[in-house]
């Protein structure tokens, strides 16, 4: 008996599925779990709610983690803790060479002038190659731990020629306001805001050392099973980030809504911040390769990271 008309196509939408990749297969997750910080587009697209409207449909809960520094959100997401986060240079490097199971999934442009090594202003360092012998405070494995390294390498010291203090950003703020350490390598908010409360003089930035991107990382078995959510997360990042670039002043009411920042000096932040979401091209990938080269070659890190290894390459359309 001839197959009938209603036969056949059942027969060619099963090919058809059969032919699918397995992660457009896959069904919905039953939550989409980021980590952020108090600071940037993340902020931004939480409190608009813009990364929940894109995935309204279907409808995937939208769950949001707070995180202090880079470091703890990655080791969240390599623990299966959250699915997505955004993070600082050096974070996802120590991470990978920890063996974590990230992936990078987008860029934003480098920090400009909101990351910096500072002095109060009353100190007599005057330059970075005056920090030989000091005690320099940062967060170990962030982007301020790679800037403190790459301007040290810049100015002819060794990274042994200063004593690190590995403090979180509210512990470095109290140490540096008591004299306890002498310089600080921070990011905004807390760059602005020590900067608004203190008399500070600012050594070097990160445009003058070493321009970085921070980026976006996913848990790689769920950018792998659920592409789409990351794209659609992405998308929603963007929209952040143009709404972002013409708002600036609620974006410093929003930030400080969320920090309890003064708004001074998150209005500081949000005008010397460079709003976007970009793809990770080779430039981008090879100044990443050359952080965890340096990393390595301090002995940071304790394996070699391939960087390109961990880069998502996300669904074509």
């Amino acid at each position: 008996m001839p197959p009938t008309r209603r036969h056949m196509l059942l027969s060619l939408a099963a090919l058809g599925c059969a032919g699918l990749p397995r992660a457009a297969r896959a069904a919905p997750p039953a939550e989409f779990h980021i980590g952020y910080q108090k600071i940037g587009l993340l902020v931004v697209a939480q409190q608009q709610h813009l990364i929940e409207q894109r995935l309204a449909e279907p409808r995937i809960p939208v769950t949001w983690s707070e995180f202090a520094a880079g470091p703890p959100l990655l080791e969240a997401l390599n623990a299966g803790s959250i699915d997505f986060g955004y993070t600082g240079d050096a974070p996802p490097i120590f991470a990978q060479s920890a063996g974590a199971e990230l992936v990078y999934v987008a860029a934003t442009p480098p920090s400009g002038a909101g990351e910096a090594i500072i002095v109060r202003d009353a100190s007599p360092i005057r330059s970075v190659a005056g920090l030989r012998g000091r005690r320099v405070g940062f967060t170990r494995g962030s982007s301020a731990h790679n800037l403190t390294v790459a301007a040290l390498e810049k100015a002819g010291l060794a990274y042994g020629d200063i004593t690190p203090v590995l403090l979180s950003p509210a512990d470095a703020a109290a140490a540096f306001g008591r004299g306890d350490i002498d310089a600080w390598t921070i990011w905004d908010p807390f760059l602005a805001l020590a900067q608004a409360r203190e008399k500070v003089r600012v050594l070097a930035t990160a445009p003058e050392i070493a321009p970085t991107n921070s980026f976006l990382l996913a848990r790689r078995a769920f950018a792998e099973k659920h592409p789409q959510v990351i794209v659609q997360a992405l998308e929603g990042l963007k929209q952040a980030a143009a709404w972002a670039a013409s708002h600036r002043g609620e974006v410093a009411s929003a930030l400080s809504e969320v920090t309890g920042v003064e708004i001074k000096a998150q209005t500081v932040a949000a005008e010397r911040t460079d709003f976007g979401i970009l793809p990770l091209n080779d430039e981008i990938i090879a100044h990443q390769q050359a952080t965890a080269d340096r990393f390595l070659k301090l002995g940071l890190i304790r394996r070699p990271v391939r960087v390109r290894d961990a880069v998502w390459t996300p669904p074509r359309a």
